[in-house]
């Protein structure tokens, strides 16, 4: 059996595994997302937008998707998936899935979305070139502001700040909101919740404490479950910040959000470049310019807290 048809055979079994309609034979392109997670799909349908915008529509690629159950093993098998066709380029969302391409997929080009700092990750060497076969955007943010306005808005003594040490970008954040806290005389009470069973002990442990506030990283888990989380710890009355997209319009006080559409169209004009012959790592990554510093008024009022001029003046978007 040839290589190609067994590619193709490969091909229609993934695609109807995936319940996704198949194309005629082209360039493959394989998008492995971290979490079915609505930042991810934004993204992505911006990506694929983009790419068509730019010739590469369903006539000329197949795209094929992929939402792995949030662990590494799922990670790495969605990753071998791909490799095992052969795929001629594979996007990443988030930095779990990144890593896993990093062990999986050696001889594939890469493009990672959404990952919060490539080189705090170990994803990439540097903040300009990746050292590896991949290239992509970064969703890191200013941190220290979304701390800062939340300083004015209500004192924190104690930070509560619910991570998952299986993703790597989730405990970044993690170590950021400590040297911040160490910067700032805060304290940092941990709670990790590496899976959905273990979210609600997590989060129970923080109430408990009694936090002042409660930072919820980045993760699958966390976004997944990211309206339970704040409508207990509203019930509580602990206001909640975070870098998850929509996190306000879910009842969060505060939040610093990267675009992910942008995100997305970044994506794509690198991919582009790559299915035209260039070398992903010859590719400068590039940083997501379009974040928004959320205030939500309505959280405010019902935790009670009063939002001063100085944190209003900072914000881009105030949901009233």
């Amino acid at each position: 059996m040839s290589s190609r048809l067994l590619r193709h055979i490969l091909l229609v079994c993934l695609l109807l595994c995936c319940a996704a309609p198949a194309h005629a034979a082209g360039k493959l392109v394989a998008a492995v997302m971290t979490g079915d997670l609505s930042r991810y799909r934004d993204a992505h349908r911006a990506f694929v937008k983009a790419l068509a915008q730019k010739g590469y529509d369903q006539g000329s690629i197949d795209i094929v998707v992929q939402s792995p159950n949030p662990d590494p093993i799922s990670w790495a098998n969605a990753i071998r998936k791909f490799t095992a066709l052969n795929a001629d380029l594979i996007i990443t969302y988030g930095a779990p899935a990144t890593v896993a391409a990093i062990h999986e997929a050696t001889d594939i080009p890469v493009v990672f979305v959404d990952v919060y700092g490539p080189v705090e990750t170990g994803i990439a060497k540097s903040n300009s070139l990746s050292g590896r076969n991949m290239t992509g955007v970064s969703s890191k943010v200013p941190m220290a502001t979304m701390i800062k306005t939340a300083m004015e808005t209500r004192p924190i003594r104690t930070m509560g700040v619910l991570y998952n040490s299986r993703e790597v970008g989730s405990v970044v954040q993690l170590k950021e909101i400590k040297r911040l806290a160490v910067q700032h005389g805060f304290a940092v009470i941990e709670a990790n919740a590496p899976s959905a069973a273990a979210l609600d002990t997590a989060l129970s442990a923080l109430l408990y404490n009694k936090v002042d506030w409660i930072f919820v990283t980045e993760s699958a888990v966390a976004g997944r479950g990211i309206e339970k989380i704040i409508h207990r710890a509203n019930s509580g009355r602990i206001p909640v910040i975070s870098l998850i997209p929509d996190s306000c319009e879910k009842g969060g006080l505060l939040s610093l959000e990267v675009n992910p559409t942008e995100q997305g169209q970044l994506a794509a004009d690198f991919a582009a470049r790559i299915l035209s012959g260039k070398k992903a790592g010859q590719i400068p990554m590039a940083t997501a310019k379009k974040v928004d510093l959320t205030v939500n008024m309505r959280a405010a009022k019902a935790l009670d807290i009063h939002i001063p001029f100085q944190a209003l003046s900072v914000a881009t978007r105030i949901i009233k």
